[in-house]
């Protein structure tokens, strides 16, 4: 299947940005009256037919749309930007493929990197999206302070999850507190883990403390796993 994104759409009338209208024409050598799909990432699946193949504004005629709830909308998780950044964008790839609603960058005490290039981020996301043939983007949020992110909760009524290391802290498994009638949202710190002050901000502010696993995991590595297993219990 030959998969585009665009947000330019006008009744039945699609148009791709320059940088898909390039790779559509110039390097698939697509032709007016080819068929390709597009999705806007909101749930829209659009049949289409080529109807101008210009190389930097290819338009398509929309055949038919099939839209589908979003399976994902549930799971939200916080993870701390990674020192390499390869490692984060790797984790945004790969939480895109596997499902996952909204993803918040936060900056914490311990965290190595404090400035991320959003837009660079939201290309990785779109790209995975379209790479594993999914019609929904995740919500990708500015940065902030994991107290920013804490205090702009307005809607208490969900699972509230943080994952970190401490021993001297109890901790439940991710898989048996997860209200399944809920949205979930998940906190994972940086490398060094968030530190203790943080982790008790977040319990005095209905943050419920959990843990992945015995194994202790990296940053991006603790995040996929959790985007697993809150797929597994939300299917």
């Amino acid at each position: 299947m030959l998969l585009f994104y665009t947000t330019a759409i006008n009744l039945n009338t699609i148009t791709l940005d320059e940088n898909d209208s390039k790779h559509a024409v110039k390097v698939l050598r697509l032709q007016s009256g080819n068929q390709v799909h597009a999705v806007d990432g909101k749930g829209n699946l659009f049949e289409c037919e080529i109807k101008d193949a210009h190389p930097k504004k290819c338009t398509l005629n929309v055949l038919q749309t099939n839209f589908q709830e979003n399976p994902y909308a549930q799971i939200s998780i916080a993870v701390a930007p990674t020192k390499n950044n390869n490692r984060y964008e790797w984790f945004l790839e790969k939480a895109t493929e596997i499902g996952i609603g909204s993803i918040f960058p936060i900056i914490t005490k311990n965290s190595e990197r404090k400035v991320i290039n959003g837009d660079r981020m939201k290309k990785v996301i779109i790209a995975a999206m379209k790479q594993s043939l999914k019609s929904y983007l995740p919500v990708l949020n500015a940065a902030s302070t994991l107290k920013e992110l804490i205090i702009s909760i307005k809607d208490k009524e969900i699972n509230l999850l943080i994952a970190h290391c401490y021993s001297d802290i109890s901790k439940a498994d991710l898989t048996k507190v997860v209200d399944k009638k809920k949205s979930t949202l998940l906190l994972i710190g940086p490398e060094g883990d968030f530190s203790q002050n943080e982790v008790q901000y977040a319990l005095d502010n209905g943050f419920q403390s959990v843990t992945l696993g015995n194994t202790r995991l990296r940053t991006e590595t603790a995040a996929i796993v959790a985007c697993t297993k809150l797929n597994m219990l939300y299917e």
